[in-house]
């Protein structure tokens, strides 16, 4: 005779589809709307099942940042083509960011340790390693890239340069010359992510640098 099943196997569910589910449902109608009970009731079963998968409410909302962290590309960042896939990584990671605002909070706050997301770091800093990068300073560049592109998004990264800098096309040419020219020549600019891609090149450059000084 076969095993005996769990009602979780039952419904056919798996890890992957209960957090596809609660990203759909966080995306919709915001976390707060993230229950045990309301994400069964999405899923069509009893809340007590989700617990084969999920092992409680700080697991489903690690999940969560695992699930959006799932969706970014991360390219090959050994020998010259490093910086290419570090630019591919934070482009890749500002779009997940951006398609999915009410589970930034829960990248800011919480650092989801778990077993996926660890892997994809190990992996990262191997490929780092390969790329010419100590160890150390390999984890200094994932941490310093990911806080930049989180601080971005945080911090206005939906709006263009230009919409940020429109409060001052009223600023007095008289006494404040330099600022009133300099929002100008922003809100010229073509591109949404004008200001992140200036901000990204500095920093890969200063990589660079610590790359082959060894810090």
């Amino acid at each position: 005779m076969p095993a005996s099943r769990t009602r979780g196997q039952r419904a056919g569910l798996t890890r992957r589809a209960v957090f596809e589910v609660a990203m759909a449902l966080a995306d919709r109608e915001g976390l707060k709307a993230l229950s045990m009970r309301r994400l069964g009731s999405e899923l069509g079963v009893e809340a007590m099942t989700l617990y084969h998968h999920v092992s409680n409410k700080d697991a489903l909302l690690d999940g969560l940042v695992e699930q959006l962290l799932a969706e970014v590309v991360v390219s090959r960042l050994d020998g010259e083509s490093w910086q290419a896939g570090l630019r591919d990584y934070a482009h890749s990671l500002l779009a997940a960011l951006l398609a999915h605002p009410n589970v930034v909070p829960l990248v800011v706050s919480r650092p989801a340790v778990t077993s996926r997301n660890l892997r994809m770091m190990e992996d990262a800093l191997d490929a780092l390693r390969a790329a010419g990068f100590s160890l150390d300073v390999g984890l200094d560049v994932l941490h310093s890239l990911t806080g930049f592109v989180v601080g971005h998004v945080v911090t206005g990264g939906r709006r263009d340069a230009a919409e940020q800098v429109r409060h001052l096309s009223d600023v007095d040419v008289v006494e404040f010359p330099l600022l009133a020219e300099a929002a100008a020549r922003v809100e010229r600019r073509q591109g949404s992510n004008f200001r992140f891609d200036f901000a990204l090149d500095a920093m890969l450059a200063g990589l660079e640098v610590a790359r082959t000084s060894g810090r």
